[in-house]
């Protein structure tokens, strides 16, 4: 274990699915209508009782009336290079229903929505269960709205050194010492 590692629980991890499912041939009705989502959660079983949840609103499929086709995890494709995304959400508040559109730099779309599940809890109090995503989106440099997002755009962006080490002279350097390095300069 290192000296610096993040509480899991401060990390809310999130996962794409895509659910394939439908409500269970009937007499009445012996091909339903095949509904295909692309859901967030932390677990496949919350991504199937969200699946659920949206089916009863969309169609009256409850899951014991229903039955699931496929469930499958997405993946980006390359998660080495940073992106823009653009999240459209509705979500409750204590007063009213609204819709929201917020932009996020990540590495993966399962980061930048984990960050806007972050900043909904911590900006807007809003619970994890009444955020509905609506929309994401990987965005282009010009598409991006956002001045946070845009700051990031200059190519010559540079940040502060705050703690600088100080060099050390040929001579005087060695794999171990006895004592800390000091770490500011005087």
């Amino acid at each position: 274990m290192g000296k610096f590692t993040a509480d899991p629980s401060c990390q809310a991890k999130m996962h794409q699915y895509q659910i394939v499912g439908r409500a269970a041939p009937t007499p009445k009705n012996p091909v339903p209508k095949i509904y295909r989502m692309r859901l967030f959660a932390k677990n496949t079983v919350l991504a199937k009782s969200r699946f659920w949840y949206f089916m009863k609103k969309l169609n009256k499929a409850k899951k014991s009336g229903g039955e699931l086709l496929a469930v499958n995890e997405l993946f980006d494709k390359g998660p080495t290079k940073v992106n823009n995304y653009g999240i459209w959400l509705r979500y409750e508040s204590r007063t009213n229903t609204h819709n929201m559109y917020k932009e996020f730099r990540d590495v993966t779309i399962n980061g930048a929505v984990s960050q806007m599940y972050s900043e909904m809890a911590g900006r807007h109090r809003a619970h994890p269960n009444t955020i509905q995503i609506i929309n994401t989106a990987t965005l282009k440099a010009s598409e991006c709205k956002r001045d946070h997002i845009l700051e990031m755009h200059d190519g010559k962006l540079k940040f502060p050194i705050i703690r600088k080490m100080p060099l050390v002279a040929k001579k005087m350097r060695s794999t171990f010492q006895a004592r800390r390095p000091m770490t500011f300069v005087r």
